[in-house]
């Protein structure tokens, strides 16, 4: 199979996945990766109410480290670095966990690997888990939270490198 297919295969596979995801799940992560990737006035296309706003403004903030966190991700098989990562990792993950948009792990890992990279992805799981376990969280979404990372996730020996291949974005339809 050529670089193209493979290519064209795990973008059809990433399609899936985000096709599996509830609608108000979608939009978060359309959201979330307009605010980081800087691909929309996010306000003027996200805000409904006063509420948006302030959800849209306090990811925006958080989301400016993004960059500097993509630099500094550690590797899997060393503990140096992994405070500078998972300190600001585990806020901003509490942050968007805490909006009640995202419902499961895969969800979350999906929307982080394509604002970090794939680089980031051992780490998932255990930023996932302490942001869910946080008492900002309600109870009841903590558990369904933890409940959703699968044993197979929570215990991967390698993860892939392969960068993510499809990005989400909100298409806006004209009016005729």
């Amino acid at each position: 199979m050529g670089f193209e297919s493979k290519t064209f295969s795990l973008t059809i596979a990433e399609m899936r996945e985000f096709a599996g995801f509830a609608e108000y799940e979608q939009e978060f992560i359309e959201r979330a990766l307009d605010i980081a990737l800087g691909r929309s006035d996010a306000f003027k296309t996200w805000s409904a109410s006063e509420q948006d706003q302030r959800a849209i403004r306090s990811q925006y903030l958080a989301y400016r480290e993004l960059k500097h966190l993509r630099g500094i991700i550690p590797g899997s098989n060393s503990f140096d670095g992994v405070e500078g990562l998972m300190g600001p990792l585990l806020r901003i993950s509490a942050q968007d966990l805490a909006q009640e948009q995202l419902d499961s792990f895969s969800a979350y890992r999906f929307l982080y690997e394509r604002l970090l990279g794939a680089a980031v992805r051992p780490f998932l799981p255990a930023a996932f888990c302490a942001a869910a376990a946080l008492p900002q969280i309600r109870p009841e979404r903590r558990r369904m939270l933890l409940q959703s990372l699968s044993e197979a996730a929570a215990t991967a020996p390698a993860w892939s490198r392969k960068e993510p291949a499809f990005f989400p974005e909100k298409i806006e339809v004209e009016a005729a």
